[in-house]
């Protein structure tokens, strides 16, 4: 047969690597150093984020549970249930916590084998984009290229946000994951149209969907334009490519969506969170349009559950200066200003290329992502929790590699040693300003970076002068180092401390910013309060000072890991199980050497008694106890290994009703009632269902005090 591949075809492909020492050693025309350094990479990046990984125990309790009952029960695992026997769901959609108990199923329930997943999403989600952002710069020269990429991939790992995010129990982790395989995706689909990596994006945004519902999203206007204007193909190709990609992202999010609105709602559990227990009531109130407008369970004005200015932990102000302030700041800002910078400038040195140019295709796929998630971020109404901002990780990185390549690239115009001028400045400036909030830790570095950051700009303009042109590359490569010191140092830190509670917060132990409402006082520009900076009107200090243990305001030592702070439509939180009605520990205990289910202001729960473990695991009903609130239910249910029921859910739903609730009474469904003090007791515990059942147990059974906490045997009437 004769052989029709052409001379220079047939060179280029003779001087190829197989496939398998081209993914390790890349293309032979590579410096040897490129593939080998992105190895090293991802092996540094797991091993930090490996490191100790346990320390944090069972981290957020809520998710926690509900992955120990997903491992006991195949419905709850389908469902997201709270607990193994089925009576609720968390408040989100499943996905995330499918991963997390497929995980525990394989190796055992353990808080390593529930942050595993997380912790590899880290190192998935690096490589990813260093995948994007090499292939976007490809044609700008292979060493530029790769080096870019690198960066991109090193920013992700050292923001401050990832480093806690990808090492907690939360959906955020997988969340980030999904985006980042669907900006590859589309990348992918670019150089010839691919109709089948723009369907594998709708298909990650789909899943996307399904681990944080709206804001899963928001990256999609960005990734629709870029595949319109930049793909290589005819206008109706990308049309019709774009089409495919709307069915494979339907189809991926509704499935799942069908399925349980289908399910009879009397054989499946209430879904946490709605109204009306439909899912639907999820996707456009309490986790979609409510989160942008208020309402529907959602704080206004920031959030918060004072429905007023909201301090560190939810947000700050609306406004653009959201993201630079507060704990907002210090978890993904150091280098926004110079992301900013990147864009801008980047499309400037592209210039009028055409649209279908790589790396003006990455730059405005990283910066429509950062733009709209970033502006809906800065001005939503309703409840935002800092970590929130670990979604912007991803595209900050991707502009400052891309748009950091580009201007390095261009070093010999002026616009180019301008912009790298401008970066490196800016980002020395700012990361002394975020350093500067905690001004007790490490004081000297904020100085060194500062210094060296500023003589590294000094250096670039300098360099302009023909004649010591050699200074540019001297300090664009001090300048790169000074100007990631503060965030990885910050970062580093962050995956030392153990973090527990409602809403973990970065840094070194004793710096979280903590705060569940009213407004703070700080020195950053507009904000309310400054990076790691104390907040007024909080429930709680926010901060262990007898440990190493960071957490959200109420939050609890690593034993006691708890779930996600209140987010109730009144503004009110009760008190949990253990507490009196000021949040104050009442507790006597009888027979038993630990405490009850104290908890702060945040209804967060510590753990259980030694004396209730023991009663709750002699029960052979299908839930040993039932409890107010999702939190304190969800701490009973990791350390008692019991079904547990909900009343309430996470933000007052209005499950169970008194009347359903005397019917598991009278079929012997539920074994003891654990009392709230005062008809509260963590999510859930405030409303007036809470109250009546609280109201009909007391009125109606014996109450005994277990373990200093009063207990209510529902086997036995008066």
């Amino acid at each position: 047969m004769t052989d029709r591949r052409g001379p220079a075809l047939t060179d280029a492909q003779d001087r190829r690597r197989k496939p398998l020492a081209r993914l390790f050693l890349g293309e032979r025309e590579d410096a040897r150093w490129l593939r080998p350094a992105f190895w090293a990479l991802l092996a540094v990046t797991a091993v930090v984020y490996l490191w100790d990984l346990s320390v944090s125990g069972y981290a957020n309790s809520f998710y926690a549970a509900a992955v120990q009952a997903g491992t006991k029960s195949w419905e709850a695992f389908f469902f997201g249930s709270l607990d193994s026997s089925n009576f609720i769901t968390v408040d989100k959609p499943p996905a995330s916590l499918w991963v997390m108990v497929l995980s525990a199923r394989l190796f055992g329930f353990s808080s390593f084998s529930l942050l595993l997943p997380q912790a590899l999403m880290a190192v998935g989600s690096v490589a990813l984009v260093w995948g994007t952002v090499r292939r976007t710069l490809a044609r700008v020269g292979t060493t530029t290229a790769n080096v870019g990429a690198l960066l991109a991939g090193f920013v992700v790992a050292a923001t401050p946000a990832a480093a806690l995010m990808f090492r907690f129990d939360n959906p955020d982790a997988m969340l980030v994951f999904l985006m980042t395989a669907g900006v590859y995706c589309t990348v992918r689909a670019l150089p010839r149209g691919s109709w089948k990596w723009i369907a594998l994006a709708g298909v990650a945004l789909g899943f996307a969907f399904l681990t944080k519902m709206l804001q899963g999203l928001l990256v999609l206007p960005a990734f629709g334009l870029v595949y319109l204007f930049a793909a290589r193909t005819t206008w109706g190709k990308r049309v019709i490519g774009l089409l495919i990609a709307a069915g494979s992202l339907v189809v991926s999010a509704g499935w799942w969506v069908v399925a349980v609105w289908l399910w009879p709602a009397e054989s499946r559990p209430y879904i946490g969170g709605s109204t009306n227990n439909t899912v639907l009531d999820l996707v456009f109130g309490y986790n979609g349009l409510g989160r942008i407008f208020g309402g529907s369970g959602n704080g206004g004005g920031g959030g918060g559950m004072t429905g007023g200015t909201a301090g560190g932990s939810f947000g700050g102000s609306t406004g653009l200066n959201r993201l630079f302030s507060s704990e907002m700041g210090l978890e993904i800002s150091w280098l926004l200003p110079a992301a900013l910078i990147a864009l801008v400038v980047g499309l400037v040195v592209v210039g009028r290329r055409h649209l279908a140019d790589p790396a003006r295709a990455g730059l405005v796929l990283w910066g429509g992502w950062l733009l709209v998630t970033g502006l809906v971020f800065s001005y939503m109404s309703g409840t935002i929790h800092p970590y929130y901002t670990v979604a912007l990780a991803p595209a900050i990185a991707g502009l400052v590699g891309t748009g950091g390549a580009l201007l390095w690239h261009a070093r010999a115009r002026f616009v180019g040693r301008l912009g790298l001028a401008a970066m490196i400045g800016i980002t020395a400036f700012w990361g002394w300003c975020l350093l500067n909030e905690n001004p007790t830790w490490l004081p000297w570095l904020r100085w060194v970076m500062l210094a060296g950051g500023l003589l590294s700009t000094a250096l670039v303009v300098i360099g302009s002068v023909p004649s010591l042109r050699k200074l540019v590359t001297v300090g664009v490569l001090a300048g790169t180092l000074f100007g990631l010191t503060g965030t990885t140092a910050y970062a580093l830190a962050t995956t030392t401390v153990a973090h527990s509670g409602s809403i973990p917060s970065v840094g070194p132990a004793g710096s979280s910013s903590g705060g569940m409402g009213g407004g703070g006082t700080g020195g950053m520009p507009g904000g309310t309060g400054g990076p790691g900076g104390s907040t007024s009107g909080s429930d709680d200090g926010g901060s262990d000072s007898t440990s190493d243990s960071q957490q959200g305001p109420g939050g609890t030592p690593p034993e006691g890991a708890s779930g996600e702070a209140p987010e109730m439509p009144d503004g009110t939180s009760g008190t949990a199980p253990g507490s009196g009605q000021d949040g104050t520990d009442d507790a006597t205990s009888e027979g038993g050497s630990g405490t009850g289910l104290q908890t702060g202001g945040g209804g967060e729960g510590a753990s259980t008694s030694s004396a209730l473990q023991k009663l709750l695991e002699a029960s052979d009903a299908k839930w040993a106890a039932a409890v107010n609130g999702s939190q304190s239910a969800a701490q009973l249910e990791l350390d008692t290994d019991t079904a547990v029921m909900a009343i309430g859910g996470w933000s007052s739903d209005p499950a169970p009703t008194l009347a359903q609730f005397k019917a598991y009474v009278a079929d012997g469904d539920i074994g003891y009632y654990v009392s709230s003090g005062s008809g509260g007791g963590g999510m859930g515990g405030g409303s007036s269902t809470a109250s009546a059942i609280q109201e009909w147990v007391a009125a109606n059974y014996e109450s005994t005090t277990v373990g200093g906490q009063t207990v209510y045997d529902l086997s036995t009437a008066k």
